[in-house]
């Protein structure tokens, strides 16, 4: 679960959309398993399961699990937020064909925090922490993913404050990398100045 989780995270963070979306399907896939074994009395497979007919299967831990006790996010909250999620992972990508507005980075968004929110609350569903413990584990989980770079047509900003000269070298050379993949992506290159954002 951490490793589907942590790429989500890192395809977010440069700005690769496409491969942050399918993360959230490999997520989606395990987090099921797990309120799947929870609900079961703590029986979990070694792999995760990938249940054909998935959205189905869902909605169908509701009603199967329904005497198990203090069930309600296991059956119920989780299996919903994971239907969207899986539904954007498999189904956008078709609409995003002949549309005037790129769908993927609000996409791409909606996954990344929906995706924070499952991880969050299996741990505040499954922890052997203590209270505080727990507690501050699911607030970093759940911290606002604040970009670096500003970017705008080929211009770009460091935002991140504090950094040395050598640690924003580091930033643009990385910047003009992704970028470069971003625009060979639709058949062009250009490599763009990054520069520290002026302070006020």
């Amino acid at each position: 679960m951490l490793t589907a989780f942590n790429e989500i995270i890192k395809n977010y963070r440069e700005h690769r959309w496409e491969p942050s979306e399918l993360n959230g399907g490999k997520l989606c896939e395990v987090v099921y398993t797990i309120c799947k074994g929870w609900l079961e009395g703590g029986v979990y497979p070694a792999r995760a399961e990938k249940p054909s007919r998935f959205a189905q299967k869902c909605w169908e831990l509701e009603s199967i699990y329904q005497q198990v006790p203090n069930s309600r996010s296991a059956r119920i909250l989780i299996p919903r937020m994971m239907i969207g999620l899986y539904d954007v992972r498999n189904n956008r990508g078709v609409g995003h064909a002949g549309s005037e507005v790129d769908p993927y980075q609000m996409d791409a968004t909606v996954v990344l925090y929906t995706a924070k929110w499952l991880v969050a609350e299996l741990v505040r569903l499954l922890h052997a922490l203590t209270t505080d413990e727990a507690t501050a584990v699911v607030e970093g989980l759940i911290q606002r993913e604040v970009a670096w770079v500003w970017t705008h047509d080929n211009i770009r900003r460091v935002l991140r404050t504090g950094l040395t000269w050598k640690q924003l070298g580091c930033i643009k050379v990385l910047g003009q990398f992704l970028l470069m993949g971003e625009d060979q992506e639709h058949g062009k290159c250009i490599t763009a100045e990054v520069q520290p954002a002026v302070q006020g």
